[in-house]
């Protein structure tokens, strides 16, 4: 998700390439509140999130078989590639150690403010072992 701050002006023309783009999704607001919220009482503890993205991709960049493109780590979400042929496997490795991970082709992990820096290092870990695991199956 996404949430997107701008004057009057900004915010009229992103609502009118929002429509012509097809966009149209119902109870929106419900979503834009849980924005505004964060906007408004954890603005110190999204640039803790932020931190901990950062701190999260510099690892996994560590982990050969991953390929994490730091330079594009600036929000709390960390895009990271795999071998296509066992990132079914690692995916399964990893929720089986209390990782959830969406996407194909390029993984998709977003810190939050349940994510703290000990739960980063977890993580890594577990990513750590699982492409282990996944080179042991493919030799």
């Amino acid at each position: 998700g996404s949430v997107l701050v701008g004057s009057h002006e900004l915010i009229e023309r992103a609502h009118r390439w929002r429509k012509m783009a097809g966009g149209g999704m119902r109870q929106a607001g419900i979503l834009a509140a849980a924005g505004v919220y964060a906007l408004k009482q954890h603005v110190v503890r999204l640039a803790e999130d932020h931190q901990n993205a950062k701190v999260l991709a510099e690892g996994l960049s560590t982990i050969g078989g991953l390929d994490v493109e730091l330079d594009t780590v600036e929000t709390n979400m960390v895009f990271v590639t795999s071998d296509l042929e066992t990132q079914p496997h690692l995916i399964e490795i990893l929720k089986e150690r209390g990782v959830l991970v969406g996407g194909y082709g390029q993984l998709r992990l977003v810190t939050h403010h349940d994510i703290d820096a000990e739960d980063v290092s977890v993580v890594i870990d577990a990513f750590r072992k699982a492409v282990l695991s996944c080179k042991a199956i493919r030799s």
